[in-house]
């Protein structure tokens, strides 16, 4: 039998989508855009660093507001009782200066995400560790022979998804669910730790 590892999303999965957040604390209706809205994302996050220069905003307004934030109600559970069956990392497109405080909360988990570009404190740019990051990591983790289970909920997640031997949509909006029924879509975080014991087993 193979050595199994399961790799979930953050933002949506397991903690409150950070820029939605943002959004709410600085008044910028515009920074609510995330991936469950647009897929491409280079044009997401090039439009959310031109509004924060349109507003005077810097990594430190941004970390402001993720040190407020609190994981899903019942992830850390669910992450525990998950961390116990098997491996478990973190695929993310968020970013290190992003993540650190949301790490703390969930225990330290291993999280894969990517870099700021940061310049006198302004956010300028931003360095991804590859080129389709998720994707990668999934066939990679294959290439050493484990058996990758994979969540998500977005239309960033796909490809890790589509990668993976065994998948699931975890609270996605319908409009992507439609897109890829081929992965059982769950709500609760029972049902989702149900589908993952099963498909360990």
């Amino acid at each position: 039998m193979k050595q199994s590892v399961v790799v979930l999303d953050l933002e949506g999965v397991l903690t409150p989508e950070i820029w939605i957040s943002v959004a709410e604390r600085t008044k910028i209706p515009e920074l609510r855009r995330t991936t469950r809205d647009e897929p491409d994302y280079d044009k997401l996050m090039r439009g959310r660093i031109k509004i924060l220069h349109q507003h005077g905003l810097k990594l430190s307004d941004i970390q402001e507001a993720i040190g407020a934030l609190r994981p899903l109600d019942g992830a850390l559970e669910f992450l525990r009782e998950l961390r116990a069956l098997t491996q478990v990392i973190i695929l993310s497109d968020t970013f290190e200066e992003f993540a650190k405080p949301l790490m703390r909360q969930l225990e330290w988990p291993t999280i894969f995400c990517n870099r700021l570009i940061v310049e006198q404190g302004r956010i300028e740019g931003y360095q991804m560790r590859q080129e389709h990051p998720k994707r990668s990591s999934v066939r990679a983790l294959r290439s050493l022979n484990y058996f990758v289970i994979a969540a998500g909920d977005s239309y960033n997640d796909t490809a890790m998804l589509l990668e993976a031997q065994a998948a699931f949509f975890f609270r996605a909006p319908d409009h992507i669910q439609k897109q890829f029924p081929q992965f059982p879509a769950f709500e609760r975080y029972a049902d989702l730790l149900w589908a993952i014991k099963g498909a360990l087993a």
